[in-house]
């Protein structure tokens, strides 16, 4: 234990005997050279590793230092068609088309199916459906009844992105339009091609019923209609809407049938035909959403206005020296600096 020199006099003279400091001892609390009272390391080093002197890792990945900046996200044109081509849509297109070429060779090639597609057409066609509930299901697939609906879908699809700042927002509707131009421009085709004669009725005497016109027509202007509104509805109607055009395509289907103008395969290939038209609208429609480029830009934009209120809050809280939660950190220094001064010397001496 040092001690310092006393002074000369009298031993009633003599000073009490205080601790001194000694080098590389551990003090509980000194006051720093700023006189700040704040407490300081024994060995000299600064209570926390300085930003700058960090090993940072590699760009973008663990150990660099706050904020990381994440690796560089590349999009190719391409991404947003591959990335929609799933194996079970991949799967779909194909077994659409194969499909539909089946039933074009069997109905060209006089085969087995075409015999059972006719028997089952007669079988509907003597069917207790009134002939004006099945006349009015099949005026559904009139394109004077569908295009209407698709145009107002559209229209109105169209108002609400523009309104809500969509990038693009005119494609969709331009989609749609353009699949449901698609339609006869590939089923004229297929009828003269095929040459099919119609089931017995008031068009028996002419051909050209395969594919079904009305049928394809129904199955785009309503499909495409329904993937319009789809993205401005709530979630708990998205799913009852698709059902809906569905069982309404079904129900065109047993109108033409019902009523003598088309065969049953007739409309399944019409269905197998539009689908690849609906899908290539629905990917068109997607292009107009904006890229996980743009998404993330806008989110990661700084938002100053909640910046300068956490700062004005902060400022508040702070100490004399600006640091959040400055007058904790007086508190706490002050009553560390009010045990020290009760303390008894015979206390400290134990302390070293």
């Amino acid at each position: 234990m040092r001690e310092t020199p006393r002074s000369q006099g009298t031993a009633s003279d003599a000073e009490p005997v205080l601790p001194q400091p000694r080098p590389g001892c551990a003090l509980a609390h000194t006051t720093g050279a700023s006189g700040s009272g704040s407490p300081h390391r024994s060995d000299g080093r600064p209570p926390q590793t300085p930003r700058g002197a960090r090993h940072t890792g590699r760009h973008g990945g663990p150990g660099t230092t706050p904020p990381v900046p994440g690796p560089p996200t590349v999009h190719s044109p391409s991404a947003p068609w591959a990335s929609s081509v799933t194996p079970l849509t991949a799967l779909a297109l194909i077994a659409s088309l194969a499909l539909l070429a089946l039933c074009t060779w069997q109905i060209a090639a006089h085969g087995p199916l075409r015999t059972y597609d006719e028997r089952l057409g007669r079988t509907i066609a003597g069917s207790p459906l009134p002939s004006p509930v099945a006349e009015f299901l099949a005026d559904l697939g009139n394109p004077a009844v569908a295009v209407p609906v698709l145009a107002l879908a559209a229209g109105w699809a169209a108002w609400r992105a523009r309104r809500a700042g969509t990038p693009r927002w005119w494609l969709p509707p331009l989609a749609a339009a353009v699949a449901m131009a698609a339609v006869p421009v590939l089923v004229v085709p297929f009828k003269a091609l095929v040459g099919r004669p119609g089931p017995p009725g008031p068009l028996a005497a002419e051909t050209g019923f395969f594919p079904s016109g009305h049928a394809a027509t129904a199955a785009v202007a309503y499909g495409a209609a329904a993937l319009l509104l789809r993205p401005h509805l709530r979630r708990r109607l998205r799913r009852p809407l698709l059902a809906a055009v569905a069982v309404l395509n079904l129900a065109v289907a047993v109108g033409l049938v019902r009523r003598g103008y088309h065969w049953p395969l007739d409309a399944v290939a019409s269905w197998c035909l539009s689908g690849p038209l609906l899908w290539t609208a629905l990917r068109l429609s997607h292009l107009s959403r904006p890229s996980p480029t743009a998404a993330d830009g806008s989110r990661r934009r700084p938002n100053r206005r909640a910046d300068r209120s956490a700062a004005t809050t902060g400022q508040r809280n702070a100490g004399g020296d600006g640091t959040p939660g400055g007058r904790d950190d007086r508190t706490t220094r002050r009553r560390e600096r009010d045990d020290d001064s009760d303390r008894t010397p015979a206390a400290l001496n134990n302390d070293d």
